[in-house]
């Protein structure tokens, strides 16, 4: 017969490929062979009863080896894996008459405290720590690291080191040394520890480059006590902010991170490390592909800093800043929503001794732009203090350039909230704000309020000042950047801002204690 198959267009049961799809595909495949080789048989004089071993088969074999096959990261792993260590602490508890935070190795209130409350799995506890007796006993944590020289200087995380009393590190071939705590930065969370009892560590070098989204990224750690262990994946994301600081920069990954990862390198596929391991997204206390890293460029700048002098130094002009949003923008005047919205310079602070006013918008550090509040935040911190630098600002629509000396930020992380507000509910209703929503009355008519702006003693729900975040209490000060102290004044600058066919007009708000500025939608007629 003229139509017999062409046996060399069947595919290899030897396919690289095991997919679901391909298995089905295979299944369907092999049910073909079985039939055509019925036939095939029925008109072959001779065979060796089985259909793999013709010249066909042969030739498949040779081509799928010609195929590039996937590439592996032993190579990397091989080289890398050495210089990354497994960290043991033991922490004394102390007792306290409040122990509704004795799960938690952070101060209460503090970013790193609320953060690992909302990330950190249902107990609270951060990666990397792991339980132990409560009230007085020693709590054993582990988390991860890695060597920085040959001399045993080595990073970790500061929560995976913070209040120890005793560190130990496991290096790769399974041998254990001291290591003592030199210097730790609460704020990026970075620790520097130097083992001791060795010269000649293997150690990785800290990227001088910046990764990008879709790079491959591998994580080697000590999740779960498991030391020495390597997942691999891809950058993910850059800048994230998860709500830790100003400082946030971080580098998200779906490589698997897991609790005792805490510390660890992630290394590019040069071997260099890109970020240091130090949190993870987990409704179940597992991994779930979101993780943390901090960039190398922190790393590198903290690092010299603990180890120069065991602690960090930052800028500091002291301001309470916000970011430009789009109706921000607006309000005053600005074609696009960047830089950083002062709220409120701090009293005697380098910007208010500069001149520095709220309602300012700061746009360029030392001729470069600043994108947001949180690059401005970035770009000050990682300035040394005495420096002078020179800022550009947008003051009442105007540009100038002012000239700031550099304080040096204070160690406490974030301004105590004023709760001498009082009892608003001994004011009187006030007066309605029409087309806003809300209902004021004059700050110095209610109990606690203090002397200046008007205190809002009612919001509508469904009004645009409740989608604001205008709740009863707050203390507006300014109204398109004039200061008000009556109902009629809120009603004037409203008018005034609707007559200049603005869309939204700038407030000024005083609440817990710190002031911000909100751009409320204003209602057209």
């Amino acid at each position: 017969m003229t139509d017999r198959p062409d046996l060399s267009s069947l595919p290899s049961y030897k396919a690289p490929k095991r997919s679901v799809f391909s298995a089905r595909k295979f299944a369907l495949m092999a049910s073909v062979v079985a039939g055509l080789g019925a036939a095939v048989y029925g008109f072959s004089p001779s065979h060796d009863g089985s259909l793999f071993t013709t010249p066909a088969h042969a030739q498949v074999n040779n081509e799928v080896r010609k195929v590039q096959q996937p590439i592996g990261f032993a190579d990397i792993v091989e080289r890398v894996k050495p210089s990354v260590i497994s960290v043991k602490v033991n922490i004394r508890e102390k007792l306290s008459k409040d122990d509704s935070n004795e799960d938690s190795p952070f101060q209460p209130g503090s970013p790193m405290e609320r953060f690992f409350r909302r990330f950190g799995g249902p107990d609270g506890l951060p990666p990397g720590l792991r339980g132990g007796p409560r009230g007085g006993g020693v709590v054993t944590g582990q988390g991860s690291g890695f060597f920085i020289s040959a001399d045993g200087y080595a990073v970790t995380n500061n929560h995976v080191v913070d209040g120890a009393d005793k560190v130990e590190v496991t290096t790769d071939d399974g041998k254990t040394y001291s290591a003592k705590v030199i210097g730790t930065d609460p704020r990026t969370d970075l620790a520097l520890i130097k083992v001791e009892g060795g010269s000649n560590f293997q150690f990785a070098k800290l990227s001088d480059g910046k990764p990008r989204i879709g790079d491959w990224v591998l994580a080697v750690g000590n999740p779960f006590g498991l030391g020495g262990t390597v997942t691999a994946g891809i950058v993910s994301a850059s800048g994230r902010d998860i709500g830790n600081g100003p400082y946030d920069d971080f580098i998200q990954i779906d490589a698997p991170v897991n609790k005792g990862n805490s510390g660890g390198p992630a290394f590019d596929v040069s071997g260099e490390v890109m970020g240091v391991n130090t949190a993870i997204y987990s409704p179940s206390g597992g991994s779930v592909g979101i993780a943390f890293s901090i960039p190398a460029a922190t790393v590198k700048s903290v690092v010299a800093q603990l180890k120069d002098k065991g602690s960090v130094s930052r800028g500091w002009i002291g301001v309470q800043i916000q970011p430009v949003t789009s109706d921000i923008a607006d309000s005053l005047g600005m074609k696009k929503a960047e830089g950083a919205l002062v709220a409120e310079p701090q009293a005697n602070g380098p910007a208010a001794k500069a001149g520095i006013e709220s309602g300012d918008v700061i746009t360029a550090v030392n001729g470069e732009q600043v994108k947001d509040a949180r690059e401005l935040a970035r770009t000050i911190g990682g300035l040394p203090p005495g420096n002078s630098v020179k800022l550009n600002v947008l003051h009442k629509g105007q540009d100038k350039v002012v000239n700031i000396t550099l304080g040096q930020l204070p160690n406490n992380l974030e301004a105590k909230a004023d709760n001498d507000n009082g009892d608003k509910g001994n004011s009187s209703r006030g007066t309605d704000v029409p087309k806003l929503g809300l209902t004021v009355a004059p700050a110095n008519s209610v109990a606690g309020a203090g002397k200046e702006g008007v205190v809002v003693t009612e919001v509508d729900p469904k009004s645009a000042a409740a989608e604001r975040g205008f709740k009863e209490g707050d203390v507006i000060l300014e109204v398109a950047g004039k200061t008000v102290g009556t109902a009629g004044e809120v009603r004037d600058a409203i008018t005034a801002a609707r007559n200049d066919n603005k869309n939204s007009v700038l407030m000024r708000v005083k609440s817990g204690g710190s002031s911000r500025f909100v751009a409320v939608p204003l209602a057209k007629g």
